[in-house]
Parts: C-alpha cells; sequence; structure tokens
C-alpha cells in the first residue's frame, strides 16, 4: 500500500472513531481523549529517552490519566449528578440487589487518587533516584523530565473538557468547533504556502512553514469561525471569532514547540501509532498551547 493510501485510509478511520466518541456521550469522549493524552505523554518520554534522560513513564502515564478524569470530572459534575444515565449499578451485599453508583462518589474516587498522586509523585521520583544513584547520571533531570511531560500535555489535554462542559451538561459541539479550526488552520496554512510562500516563518526550527502560509490559514480560520455559526447559532460571533484568532497564533507556535523538540531529539515524527501520519503528539500538538489560553479567556470573560 502505497504512503498516500496509508494517510487516506488511516486518516478516515481515525476521524471516524475521533469524531463517533466526540459525539456519543461525555464518557466515550473523557476515555477517548485520556487514552490520547496517555499516548501523547508515552511519545514525549519515548523521545525524552533518546536524550539520555530516564523518566518513569509508568508513573507519569497514571498520574496522567487520573488529572484528565478528575479535571473532567469537576468541569462536569453538574452534568453526571443530574443524569440519571450516568449511574452504574453496583451488587450490595446487604440488600442482595443493585444499587445506583452516581458519579459524584466515582468522581470523589478519583479526586482524593489524583490529589494523593500529585503530593506523592515527586517523594517517589526522589527516592528513586536514590536508589540508582550513581548509575542514574541525571537525577533531577529525570525527575524533571517526568513533571515537564504532565506539565506540556496532560494538564493542556484535560483542559479540553472545561471546554466540552456548558452550564446545560455537556456540549459535543463546541469539541467539534475547535478541531475545525485546527484544520482549518492547517489547511489554509499548508495551501497558501504552498501556492504563495517566501518568506520563512521560523527557518531554524521548522523550514516548511512560511509568513504567507500562516497568514492564509489565519484568513481561513477566521472564516470558519464566522460559519461555525451555523453550528454553535448560541455562541456570539466576536467569541467564534476570538476562539479563531487564538487558534490561528497559538495553534502555530504549539506546533513549532513540538518540532524544536522533535529536531533537538533528532527524530521525525514522535510515534507511528497512525502509519503516513506520524505519532499522536504530532496531531494534536496545536491544542497543547491553544487549550490552556481558551481556558483562560473562558474563565477571564465567560
Amino acid at each position: 500500500m502505497s504512503n498516500l493510501a496509508q494517510r487516506v485510509l488511516f486518516g478516515a478511520l481515525g476521524a471516524v472513531l475521533l469524531l463517533g466518541c466526540i459525539w456519543y456521550s461525555a464518557w466515550s469522549f473523557a476515555v477517548f481523549f485520556a487514552l490520547v493524552q496517555a499516548k501523547m505523554l508515552l511519545e514525549f518520554y519515548r523521545m525524552m529517552r533518546q536524550t539520555g534522560y530516564a523518566p518513569v513513564a509508568a508513573m507519569g502515564v497514571g498520574v496522567s490519566v487520573l488529572l484528565f478524569l478528575g479535571i473532567h470530572y469537576l468541569a462536569g459534575a453538574d452534568h453526571y449528578n443530574t443524569d440519571s444515565s450516568s449511574a452504574i449499578q453496583i451488587y450490595n451485599a446487604d440488600t442482595a440487589a443493585g444499587s445506583p453508583l452516581s458519579f459524584y462518589s466515582f468522581g470523589f474516587l478519583i479526586q482524593r487518587a489524583l490529589l494523593s498522586s500529585l503530593v506523592i509523585i515527586p517523594v517517589l521520583l526522589i527516592l528513586r533516584e536514590m536508589i540508582l544513584w550513581p548509575r542514574s547520571k541525571n537525577p533531577f533531570g529525570n525527575i524533571g523530565v517526568n513533571l515537564l511531560g504532565l506539565f506540556y500535555v496532560s494538564i493542556p489535554m484535560s483542559l479540553l473538557s472545561v471546554l466540552a462542559f456548558t452550564k446545560d451538561g455537556y456540549d459535543f459541539r463546541r469539541v467539534l468547533a475547535l478541531l475545525f479550526l485546527v484544520w482549518t488552520a492547517d489547511t489554509g496554512a499548508y495551501i497558501a504556502g504552498k501556492t504563495l510562500g517566501k518568506h520563512k516563518l521560523a527557518p531554524n526550527i521548522s523550514p516548511g512553514k512560511t509568513w504567507e502560509g500562516w497568514i492564509g490559514g489565519t484568513l481561513l480560520t477566521l472564516a470558519m469561525g464566522w460559519a461555525l455559526g451555523y453550528l454553535l447559532p448560541d455562541m456570539p460571533l466576536v467569541h467564534r471569532l476570538v476562539a479563531a484568532a487564538v487558534v490561528a497564533v497559538f495553534g502555530v507556535l504549539g506546533d513549532l514547540a513540538e518540532s524544536m523538540l522533535k529536531r533537538s531529539v533528532g527524530v521525525k515524527d514522535s510515534g507511528r501509532i497512525l502509519p503516513g501520519h506520524g505519532g499522536l503528539l504530532d496531531r494534536f500538538d496545536a491544542l497543547l498551547l491553544v487549550l490552556p489560553v481558551l481556558v483562560l479567556l473562558q474563565l477571564l470573560v465567560g
């Protein structure tokens, strides 16, 4: 199978899985993106190993999943607490009958586990390096890489849940709208860069990116922000255009940051989970800087 055929096939399959999980329910959204960000973190740790660091991937991934689910619960607590479909039937030994375990109880356990992990993980990482010393040549570098992965990958991706929920509950349209903006920015930049690109945007990091491509991507993203009024008629035009501008600016910065990371460790792709598309960190790198800015704006202005 040719590289182009692989890209089309696996791109289509990935898109169907992504869109289906976002559309189906808040639970399917949470499970899908919890796994996505965990794989992105593993790709980050794998690249760091190539530079001589030794992160504890299992510990980092475990905390990252708890982090995602914890923020998801905090963002969607009202939705789950008022939605009877989110109850789980468990066996009650006293009544020999099924009783509902609400997501509130599950979310409370997630929160406690998350807080415990955040408190204890630095201690465990330091103890591990002390045990391995002097075989471990860069103990605090290893600890730093472990924590950096959580701040660079897991926390930003976990903020996606903050955008996904409104006062009315989970709204898959908001997640789709964000992805449409990111994809539009990439498409516009590619087309404009190929046809008009002359002036390099960041030649030392990504020689293929041009100012003309970025301008083309920005204009198309703003147009998509306007068009999203058909998907989100309740969202004011100003809010949609601001979101589009944030994606246009910080999306390309997120892309450049990951390109710098890959160049610093000497790899072309972050992974190989998607034949012809690289790794998940390659696919979602724009969100790593876009999401914190959008969530900050949402918290400031509502």
